[in-house]
């Protein structure tokens, strides 16, 4: 039975529902496209999404998050005489004045204004692309910098907890359920090789050298919409993953998937390279984006946490071959270990270029 006129009807959408359809090709929550027609004639759209609760656990807390930071982003793009309806999500209240509607089988909806003219792309065509990226993501923290990010929910606890990363992978060692362990010896010893480096920036927070930042935690090219005329960025999407961290882990899982010469689970280690001319690129963009909100000790730290992510990443997917495959998808035997491995030649490029990569952040921090 189809659910979504009843659900159309519990939001103030604007005119009468003309048509619904599933919408994008993402892969975790159900997205619908929603058009409508007032009686002058006058179409609108707008996009439904079915919250996944099997990997958000807390959709309230979640929906918490989406609704502070997005109306704290409209309030600094009007200040600065943007176009709020275009440069941030906008959420469409419920019929009883919510974020979200809450169906008869316990599953959470929410709606926003779809933003017209506008495209998103799944990888990077062209350089000046990641540049834009940078620039995007630098200004969601120049707008989010006086937000207290201490209010949000952390929706997914220890997300990018380093060292808790390590202690989960020392655990899967010990316990090598799969009989793994020997077989993958050399990846291990990588990983324990640099346990202290794991603890930079959580011992960085702790002794105060750290901010506590609004976080986006996906920052993929295709969370990011583009004017269709100008190629310029328009709008930060995706705010599922929002939640208190640091800035530089953004910055660093940008440089991880963008930086580099090969997809994730490339086999062929020859083809797998760190890109310092792609570095250089995201990071000009990210530091005219951010426009001086980011403090001397994140701008410094920078280079370290693209090693640091990159190395994060590397160590969940190890950690998931010796637990037997059970969080991240697989398509062909070994591939978290494919995975793994091609994580971590970047990240011993990544090692190697880091004076590199320490100018090129000074050149453009100035």
């Amino acid at each position: 039975m189809n659910q979504l006129p009843h659900i159309t009807k519990n939001f103030t959408f604007e005119g009468e529902v003309t048509s619904t359809g599933l919408y994008g090709n993402g892969h975790i929550n159900e997205t619908h496209l929603v058009i409508t027609v007032d009686d002058a004639g006058k179409e609108r759209q707008y996009i439904l999404q079915k919250i996944n609760k099997r990997v958000f656990k807390d959709p309230a807390g979640l929906m918490g998050n989406y609704a502070l930071v997005t109306e704290h982003l409209r309030k600094n793009i009007l200040a600065r005489g943007g176009d709020a309806l275009r440069e941030t999500l906008t959420l469409v209240k419920t019929v009883d004045g919510k974020n979200f509607f809450v169906d008869d089988d316990g599953e959470f909806w929410r709606a926003t204004l779809f933003i017209v003219d506008s495209a998103s792309f799944d990888k990077v065509e062209r350089p000046e692309q990641f540049y834009q990226s940078g620039v995007a993501f630098g200004n969601f923290q120049a707008l989010l910098r006086d937000f207290p990010a201490h209010l949000l929910a952390e929706t997914i606890v220890n997300f990018h907890n380093t060292p808790d990363r390590f202690r989960q992978f020392s655990e899967a060692v010990a316990a090598d359920v799969k009989g793994r362990a020997s077989s993958v010896s050399d990846e291990i010893a990588f990983v324990r090789e640099r346990e202290g480096f794991m603890r930079l920036f959580e011992d960085a927070y702790a002794a105060g050298k750290l901010p506590l930042r609004v976080t986006h935690n996906d920052t993929k090219l295709n969370n990011i919409l583009f004017d269709k005329n100008t190629g310029d960025p328009v709008c930060i999407i995706d705010l599922d993953t929002i939640m208190p961290g640091y800035a530089i882990n953004d910055f660093g899982d940008s440089i991880r998937f963008g930086a580099t010469t090969a997809l994730e689970d490339e086999t062929d280690l020859s083809k797998v390279n760190f890109d310092i001319g792609l570095f250089e690129i995201y990071t000009k963009g990210f530091l005219e984006g951010a426009n001086g909100g980011l403090t001397e000790a994140e701008i410094a730290y920078l280079p370290e946490s693209a090693i640091m992510m990159t190395l994060e990443c590397g160590a969940r997917f190890l950690t998931d071959h010796l637990q037997g495959d059970t969080y991240f998808r697989i398509s062909r035997e070994n591939h978290n270990l494919d995975r793994a491995r091609n994580q971590f030649k970047l990240v011993s490029d990544m090692e190697k270029a880091l004076p590199e990569m320490h100018k090129i952040v000074e050149k453009y921090a100035k």
